[in-house]
Formats: C-alpha cells, sequence, structure tokens
C-alpha cells in the first residue's frame, strides 16, 4: 500500500495530526522508535495551547483532540494529571531567603472553560495515539527508522529492518535528530537564548509554601503548589510541575528541571546529572529546602545547550513538525502550542495538495514562514526573560511584554474560532499575522521590539541603566491604551493577578474589554459586545462538565462507540 501521509514519531503532535488526517479520510501510517506508555517532558498546559485544541477538535472534527484543554475533561481521561490554576514565578538571589515581594502569580481564569492542566505525558500521548488509530491511522511502535529518501513521484521510508513504506508526503516530527533536518543539512544553533537542563519526576516534592513563604505572607490568590511555579534567578531557572495537587488525584509524582545559561554555569562533567542538581541548589536555601526530601523516580537526565531551529521547515513533499523544527527552552511552556498551531495549517495543506496533487514546498510555504515566526518570538522572549532575571527591577517591567502577549494571543484565538463560524478557511485567514505572542496585534509588535532592543542594551549591574530602563519601558507602556488595569498594576508592585477577573469597566465603551480604533477591528472586526456575550455563553456550557458528559455520549468517535 502507498499511503497519503507518513509521520515520523507519536508524540502529541504526530499523533494529533495523524488523527486529524485519517478523520479526514486519507490513509496514515506512524512510525515510532519506542513503545507507549513512555516518559515525556513538556506538562505544562497553556490557555494559548487549550484553545488550539478546541479549535482543531471543532475545525477538524475529532472531539477528542480537546480533552486535554481544561481541567474539565478529567471524567474522560482520568485523575493522574494535574490541576493549573496560575502561573507562578519566585525570584531567588544566592545565598538569600525569598522576597516575598519578589514575586508575580499569574492567576489563570476557571471561566469559560475551567482551569488548565499539568498532563502526564506518558499516558496523553499513549491515548492520543489510540485516537489516532481508531480512526483509521496505521501505528508501527518499536519501528526505527534508517532513512527517508524523497523522490518526485512519491516518498520512501526505509526502516532499521530494511521494510520500504511508500508515501505521497511525510511529517518529520522526530525532535531535534530529526533525520529530514540533517540530511537536508538545515539544522542549525543561531538562536539567541542559552540554557542547558538537568530533570526528573520526583515525590515528596511538598508545597513551595510550607517550605518557604506562606500563601498569606506572599498574599496571592492561590497556593504555590497550585499551578506551575518557576523558581527565576541571575542566569536560569527551575521548574516545579506536580500532578498531586488536587484531591481527586491518583499520580503522586511532581516534575521538577533546572535550566541555566551554560555561559554563567558550564556542565559539572566531574558531577552526576543528580549531584550536579543537588549541588546546584545549594546557593538558594529556600529552594534546597522544598527539595531536600524529595527523591526521584527515575534517572536524572542532563542535556547540554537546548536551543536549536532549522533553515528550512518545509521541502519538496515533506515538513519538519513540533521538535523537528526547532526548540528554545520551556519557559512559558508555548512549545505545545507551537505544534498545535503547525498541525492545523499542515493539515489543511496536505488535504489541499491530496486533492491538486502539489506537495512542493512552494505549496506549503505559509507553514514555513508561521513555524519560524513563532520560533523566532519565543527566542526572543526567553532571551530577554533570562537577563532580566539579574535585575528584579527589570523583571517587574518585562513580565508584562509576557503577560501582555499571551493576554492578546488567547483573546484573538477565542475570537478567531467566534469569528470563522465552522470556515476553516476563515479561522486561518485570521491566523495569519500571529507570531506567537501579541495575537497579530501589530501596535503590541512594535511596543515589543521596543523594549526587547531596550532589554539588549541595559546592564544589569548598573543601577542607573536599570532604572532609566525601567523608566522608558514604563513610558511605552503608558501609551499602550489597550492593557487590561489587572495587567498595568504589575507595573507598579503588585504581585499577582486577581482571580475574579469580572469587573464593571469592561463594559465600558472606550476602554473596556473590546477597547476602540484599530485594537477593536483586529480583535473583533464588526462583531457586537452583546453577540460576543451570547456566543461566550454557549461555549461555556459547551465545555462545561455537564456539556463535555453530554458530547461524549453524542459525538465521541472513538471505534468502541458505534452509532
Amino acid at each position: 500500500m502507498k499511503y497519503d501521509v507518513a509521520i515520523i514519531g507519536s508524540g502529541i503532535g504526530g499523533s494529533t495530526l495523524a488523527s486529524v488526517l485519517a478523520r479526514q479520510g486519507l490513509k496514515v501510517i506512524v512510525f515510532e522508535g519506542g513503545t507507549h506508555p513512555r516518559f515525556t517532558i513538556g506538562e505544562s498546559m497553556i490557555l494559548e495551547t487549550s484553545e488550539a485544541m478546541r479549535a482543531l477538535a471543532e475545525f477538524y472534527d475529532v472531539p477528542e483532540l480537546a480533552y486535554y484543554s481544561s481541567e474539565n475533561y478529567y471524567q474522560n481521561i482520568g485523575t493522574q494529571h494535574g490541576v493549573k490554576r496560575h502561573f507562578s514565578f519566585v525570584h531567588h538571589t544566592a545565598g538569600q531567603h525569598v522576597n516575598v515581594k519578589k514575586s508575580l502569580q499569574a492567576v489563570i481564569p476557571r471561566l469559560p472553560y475551567g482551569h488548565e492542566i499539568h498532563i502526564t505525558r506518558q499516558d496523553s500521548d499513549y491515548f492520543l495515539t489510540s485516537v489516532a488509530t481508531s480512526y483509521g491511522a496505521t501505528i508501527l511502535q518499536g519501528t526505527l527508522i534508517k532513512d527517508i529518501n524523497v523522490k518526485a513521484d512519491g516518498v520512501e521510508i526505509i526502516t532499521t529492518k530494511d521494510v520500504v513504506y511508500e508515501s505521497e508526503y511525510v511529517i518529520d516530527a522526530g525532535g531535534m535528530k530529526s533525520i529530514l533536518a540533517q540530511k537536508e543539512g538545515w539544522r542549525h544553533r543561531d538562536c539567541i537564548s542559552h540554557s542547558r537542563t538537568i530533570f526528573t519526576h520526583m515525590i515528596d516534592v511538598p508545597c513551595f509554601n510550607n517550605a518557604g513563604p506562606s500563601q498569606e505572607e506572599f498574599n496571592h490568590p492561590y497556593r504555590l503548589s497550585e499551578g506551575t511555579l518557576h523558581h527565576i534567578f541571575k542566569g536560569g531557572w527551575l521548574w516545579v510541575i506536580p500532578f498531586n495537587n488536587h484531591p481527586d488525584s491518583t499520580n503522586p509524582l511532581c516534575s521538577v528541571g533546572l535550566q541555566l545559561d551554560p555561559r554563567l554555569y558550564p556542565q559539572r562533567d566531574d558531577l552526576t546529572p543528580e549531584q550536579e542538581f543537588r549541588e546546584f541548589i545549594k546557593q538558594f536555601p529556600d529552594i534546597e529546602t522544598q527539595l531536600k526530601n524529595a527523591r526521584p523516580v527515575r534517572d536524572f537526565m542532563r542535556i547540554d545547550r537546548l536551543q536549536y531551529s532549522a533553515h528550512h521547515i518545509v521541502g519538496d513533499r515533506f515538513a519538519l513538525l513540533a521538535h523537528a523544527a526547532g526548540f528554545i527552552d520551556p519557559l512559558y511552556s508555548k512549545g505545545l502550542y507551537v505544534t498545535h498551531a503547525q498541525i492545523f495549517l499542515m493539515a489543511d495543506l496536505i488535504l489541499k495538495a491530496k486533492k491538486t496533487g502539489d506537495y512542493s514546498a512552494s505549496a506549503f510555504k505559509d507553514l514555513e514562514t508561521m513555524t519560524l515566526g513563532y520560533i523566532n518570538m519565543h527566542d526572543r522572549l526567553v532571551a530577554s526573560s533570562f537577563k532580566s532575571w539579574s535585575n528584579y527591577k527589570l523583571w517587574q517591567v518585562y513580565s508584562v511584554v509576557w503577560l501582555q502577549g499571551a493576554y492578546l494571543e488567547y483573546l484573538r484565538l477565542i475570537m478567531n474560532r467566534f469569528r470563522a463560524k465552522g470556515d476553516r478557511e476563515k479561522y486561518l485567514e485570521f491566523m495569519k499575522p500571529h507570531r506567537l505572542a501579541g495575537g497579530g496585534f501589530s501596535k503590541f509588535f512594535e511596543i515589543q521590539e521596543k523594549i526587547d532592543a531596550l532589554m539588549d542594551k541595559v546592564n544589569p549591574e548598573d543601577e542607573a541603566d536599570v532604572e532609566r530602563t525601567v523608566a522608558e519601558v514604563r513610558r511605552l507602556f503608558d501609551g499602550f491604551p489597550w492593557m487590561p488595569t489587572t495587567i498595568r498594576a504589575l507595573l507598579h508592585g503588585k504581585n499577582h493577578l486577581p482571580d475574579n477577573k469580572l469587573r464593571l469597566n469592561l463594559l465600558n465603551r472606550k476602554v473596556g474589554f473590546m477597547g476602540s480604533g484599530v485594537y477593536r477591528e483586529h480583535m473583533f472586526g464588526d462583531e457586537s459586545m452583546l453577540h460576543l456575550l451570547i456566543l461566550a455563553a454557549k461555549d461555556e456550557m459547551k465545555y462545561s462538565v455537564r456539556g463535555i458528559r453530554k458530547q461524549r455520549k453524542t459525538h465521541a468517535r472513538l471505534s468502541w462507540q458505534v452509532k
């Protein structure tokens, strides 16, 4: 059999794409070198990723793709996943205890879809691979690929057992060591960011509020264990992502990972990864206290520089997906959002190529433009964030760039789905100006580029230079009238977003939720407040626990549910 599409790798990206294409009637084969379930890092969901999952589920009629988009789906996916009610950052200085004022808790709204989740990837990836199978995709686990030959009339995929498979098109989702990226000489490391990592899964990780200052001392809406915790410090950060942080949890694990700038903290080859991890955190007394009695359930893994990208993403009859295209840093958890945005456009282009027979690189050029734009924006955000942690005053203002960019992106994504009204072409047209953050809004890009240029120049060790930079960043934000008051308050010392984001001033016709001028036109088009409120109410009902239960009974398409 000659397949329409071959996919290398059955992680969350490869299995999701396989589900979409198989559901649309294509003959799909997926090659997986390992076997499921398997250990994988990348557990923290964000609002943008969840919305991208809902869009894929709706526009491609694969309801299971939305199952990991919020806590409301626990009934469908099980309680081995954690809850994520916030993104929190706690700043540390070597040799000192935490200053509660040097913290940020970005609360994730419960409405309209429920809080986000921490995904146990060995379960999510296995489930999505099974979904792809149920829609008709062929999955070959334990099948390593030796070579891929791209020819004018198709593609040959050759396994290590010298079995040859043929397809019209191939998607390489094989990660950093992508066969096609290396074969074409596309892999490069010309990124601004520099970080390396040491990570594992642990048990007996206490809430940081038990090891350091209490929730009341921080004045945060939630305990730090109820979301994704980032310990930040000069030249690096450490993630703490618990799966056991809600009453119904059945998973004792916690994901822990340390990211370091190797230019400041070179790898200690004289130590094992665990020894280096333990030795490093000794300089931060509150982090050491939190992890003192925590025990790893698997060996610590250590990777040198994380950052890489590709000169190109598409060629004639092939494309790179997810980490085969590039990777920056786990910071801000943007990777899965990039992957799902890629999948939406990639699937549409493959379906068109199936009709036209045109599998050329030029036919897929929009995919390359989008992917590299997203990777470059993430690189920019990560590099400036790392630098800002050297002086908390810089981070206090730069964190607003991240938050404002994420807010605009999420809002525009929802509006894109609403305004497209089920039309995939309209949705893709709305997505064209997006660049990972900022919702495709040109006025945001203008201010973001100016602030990043300031971050490039500032010397964090020069207090006078820092004060000048902070003042200029605040001045730039003062000239940006479309910032929510809750985010603007962070510029002036507040350390958290409120849990309740519903306020009367959101209804103000000039400076309320919908804003005015070019902002209103870009984000909402000609939609009225009343119509959007009706759409939002319907969407909230659709994705409520009760609504999801009804969908499962009437629209789920797993193979054992035959209508």
